[in-house]
């Protein structure tokens, strides 16, 4: 086990910008985990003038309401990450528990849940996510629900064809002539010989949910305004006269989110080369 997974890293290390990359995205996680330490000042505490551009007091400077942008930058990638790793996990969860068992079971429980599968992926993914926002109260669990209940479509279906693979091998065949108890075959056979796709597909699901983030911020259907987040401090942005005349106030938070989901992608997909055995 340890020499496959070194056999992986050492695939992955081949990617330098993947590799960068990790160690890029690790530095903003634990720069968004420490941000109580890191930062100078509270996220919505009042430190200086107003609209102040960048100095040694305020690396980034102040907003409309004479908070630091620095502090509240660290906080709002804090929530932006929370909301992208938490509706992943939601996401995963489901696709992989109902992929399992469509393509376990087959028959009309394939049928039953591909036909809800399949509904789900009819909407346009956008529509579906704003609809829903604008049905619940903006909130931050409210955000990860939503995200989390409109991503997994695309990991069930993913999920399923590999099971339906797995059932033609030797392996599954035998314990199903040995009478193995389901929930072995599902979570002790059929789980781990899948884990690696639903990972990489899991990476983008990561990014699209961060972007997701910021968008419904930005239109006002996300994080509550009093709620530091990237999509936030872009809403803050809106007048002319901010964008072309105080870039500290939009540019750094831009910058991060384009940083997050690039090296998300650099990872995702050197993950997959990695993974995949042809690469030998």
């Amino acid at each position: 086990m340890d020499s496959h997974f070194m056999l992986i890293f050492r695939r992955f290390r081949k990617h330098r910008m993947a590799f960068v990359s990790l160690i890029a995205l690790a530095a903003m996680i634990l720069l968004a985990v420490f941000a109580p330490l890191i930062a100078p000042y509270g996220p919505n505490k009042v430190a200086g003038g107003f609209s102040k551009p960048p100095d040694a007091q305020h690396l980034l400077g102040t907003d409309q309401s004479a908070r630091d942008m620095f502090s509240r930058l660290l906080y709002a990638m804090r929530v932006s990450l929370l909301v992208g790793a938490m509706a992943t996990l939601i996401s995963t969860v489901i696709g992989v528990l109902l992929g399992l068992i469509a393509g376990y079971f087959g028959g009309w429980v394939d049928q039953a849940i591909m036909s809800f599968t399949d509904m789900v992926m009819s909407f346009p993914y956008i529509l579906l996510v704003l609809v829903a926002a604008a049905i619940f109260e903006p909130g931050l669990w409210s955000i990860v629900l939503i995200l989390g209940f409109v991503d997994w479509p695309g990991i069930t279906r993913l999920v399923r064809g590999s099971v339906l693979s797995l059932r033609e091998t030797v392996f599954f065949k035998s314990d199903i002539t040995a009478g193995m108890p389901r929930r072995y075959i599902l979570f002790s056979e059929i789980l781990p010989n899948i884990i690696a796709p639903v990972l990489v597909y899991a990476t983008s699901v990561f990014a699209i949910s961060i972007l997701d983030e910021a968008a419904l911020s930005y239109l006002g259907m996300g994080v509550p305004v009093t709620t530091p987040s990237l999509g936030n401090i872009l809403k803050g942005a809106e007048s002319i006269t901010i964008l072309t005349s105080k870039p500290w106030l939009w540019v750094p938070a831009g910058v991060v989110i384009i940083a997050l989901v690039v090296c998300i992608n650099f990872v995702g997909d050197a993950l997959r080369d990695a993974i995949d055995p042809k690469n030998d």
